[in-house]
This record gives C-alpha cells, sequence and structure tokens, in this order.
C-alpha cells in the first residue's frame, strides 16, 4: 500500500528540506572561502577579491606552512595526544561502563549518580593545576590528557549501549565458562562497534581541537599542539618560532591571509577524513547508546 503524502505532509518536508539546505550552505560557504583564499594570489587577496572560488590558482602558502618545522613538529603533537587520549579513554570508558551496566552491582545507582554528580560539579581549574603540577605533570603531554580521558557522557551512552544488548548473548557465555573479561572482549567489544567507534570520533575531536590545557599546563615550544600553533599564526601573524613572519615584506606573491587559512585547513584535514570512515557507526552508535533499550 502506498502512502501518499498530505498536504501537511508536503509543507513539512519542503520545509526540512529548506532548512538542511540552508544550514548545509552555512556550514560549506566559509569553507569554500577559506580554500579559495589560501589557493589564490596575493594581490587579489589583498584586495579582497576572492569569494568562493580561487584566482591566480597557485599552492606557495601551502608551500610556506610546509616548510615551517614548527608547524610538523605542532602536528605531529596534536597526532601523538589524540591517539593516546583516545585509546585510553575508551578503553576506560569500557571498563568502567561494563560493570555499571550490569544490574547486580552493589550500590549500582549510587555510584552511577556519583559519576553524574563529577559531571555537573568539578573541582575548578585551580585545584587542577596545583594537582598537575604536584604529580610533576607540568610540560607533558600527559598533563593535557589526563584532564580529558575520563569523560562520563561518554561512559554513561557505552552503559546504555552493554544494557541494550542482549542478556541471553552473556548468558550462554556463562554457561560454556567464559570469565568477565573474556566475555567483554571476546563477545561484548565486537557487538559494540558502533558506541566504540561514537566514542572514539568523540574523544578524537576533542582532544585534536584542545586548546586551554595546553595553553595551561604546556610552555615548551617542542611539545606545542597544534591548536596553539594555529592560535599564534592567526592572531600574532608569525610562525611561533620566528620561521616567518606574516607580513607583505618578507613575502613573494603570498598574502599572509592565504597562509593563516592554508594553516586552518591543513588542521581541519585529519578529522575530516576520520569522519568518513566511523560515520556508518556513528548515527547508530548514538541512537543505542543514548536509549536505554
Amino acid at each position: 500500500m502506498i502512502h501518499r503524502l498530505t498536504k501537511g505532509d508536503r509543507v513539512f518536508v519542503a520545509v526540512c528540506y529548506t532548512v538542511l539546505i540552508v544550514t548545509g550552505l552555512l556550514v560549506a560557504l566559509p569553507v569554500l572561502n577559506l580554500i579559495s583564499v589560501s589557493l589564490s594570489g596575493g594581490n587579489l587577496v589583498y584586495a579582497g577579491a576572492i569569494k568562493l572560488w580561487p584566482e591566480q590558482l597557485q599552492f606557495d602558502a601551502y608551500r610556506y606552512v610546509i616548510q615551517s618545522k614548527t608547524f610538523f613538529s605542532a602536528f605531529r603533537v596534536s597526532v601523538i595526544m589524540t591517539l593516546l587520549g583516545s585509546v585510553l579513554g575508551l578503553l576506560l570508558a569500557v571498563m568502567a561502563a561494563y560493570p555499571l551496566s550490569k544490574p547486580g552491582l552493589p550500590a549500582r545507582k549510587w555510584i552511577v549518580l556519583a559519576f553524574v554528580f563529577t559531571m555537573m560539579f568539578s573541582g575548578g581549574i585551580v585545584p587542577q593545576y596545583l594537582l598537575i603540577n604536584k604529580l610533576h605533570l607540568l610540560n607533558t603531554i600527559w598533563a593535557v590528557i589526563f584532564p580529558s580521558v575520563t569523560s562520563v557522557f561518554n561512559l554513561l551512552i557505552v552503559k546504555n549501549f552493554f544494557e541494550a544488548l542482549p542478556g541471553e548473548i552473556e548468558e550462554a557465555a556463562k554457561i560454556d565458562g567464559a570469565s568477565q573479561l573474556k566475555i567483554l572482549f571476546t563477545i561484548m567489544l565486537p557487538l559494540s562497534k558502533p558506541v566504540l567507534a561514537t566514542i572514539f570520533l568523540f574523544f578524537a575531536v576533542g582532544f585534536w581541537n584542545d586548546y586551554f590545557n595546553a595553553r595551561m599546563y604546556i610552555t615548551d615550544q617542542h611539545l606545542m599542539p597544534l591548536q596553539v600553533y594555529l592560535r599564534t599564526v592567526i592572531f600574532e601573524a608569525q610562525d611561533p618560532t620566528g620561521n616567518f613572519k606574516l607580513d607583505q615584506n618578507s613575502l613573494r606573491n603570498v598574502a599572509p591571509q592565504s597562509i593563516i587559512n592554508a594553516t586552518v585547513f591543513l588542521s581541519m584535514l585529519p578529522m575530516a577524513v576520520l569522519y568518513p570512515f566511523l560515520q556508518k557507526h556513528f548515527l547508530r552508535g548514538m541512537v543505542i547508546g543514548s536509549v536505554k533499550g
């Protein structure tokens, strides 16, 4: 039986498509402008003549960025922080969520409440800084990783996903003599790929974009992550180590704004490349993990 759309349904669909198109344009147009400026000739960029399409196509801005050793150092530090933080955060979320998903766990509700309390109320910035300093973690990548590696929000998503899985699977494994760790790593985790991919993406984006912790706990230029480097390039118009200064006299045929835009685009690229690989798991992981089954 074919369901015919009523007039109200057609209006609703039209409004939804309109909102989606407008939202898509609002997201895409600034990115297109950013790319166009990074690929255009300096004289046109200075004149403000670049809109959505590059003019006098050239890649000199990207050459300036790639030649900066500081950029690659910051990029490498961000990659290491993101990988270590995401893997460790995912492992901690799984190890905490699995026992909390069991109804028979003593004081389970109180433990969950304690986790939620820490999500709503933190100890504050000053105590956190004093703790990091007391642990001798200043000017180490762990000073950036540890404050963000535990996420109650992600933990609750994984917990709800585990609760939604059929209990009969685990009972059958117990009858066969499987231990809790074996059940977790050989049965539960393979069935939890959607939520694991979702949580990994959350952690990866968070660590990749982390500016505040890096700015607060790291002063060593060699441990400076990409977001701190990016801020220096954008607001101070120079490479943090002075490899180049973004002014018209020191650059040939390249506008400083083109180099800034090229740096921003290269900083966006890793997460933009990662998302399509996790997209097929993302929606399912969010829906199942956010709604208790």
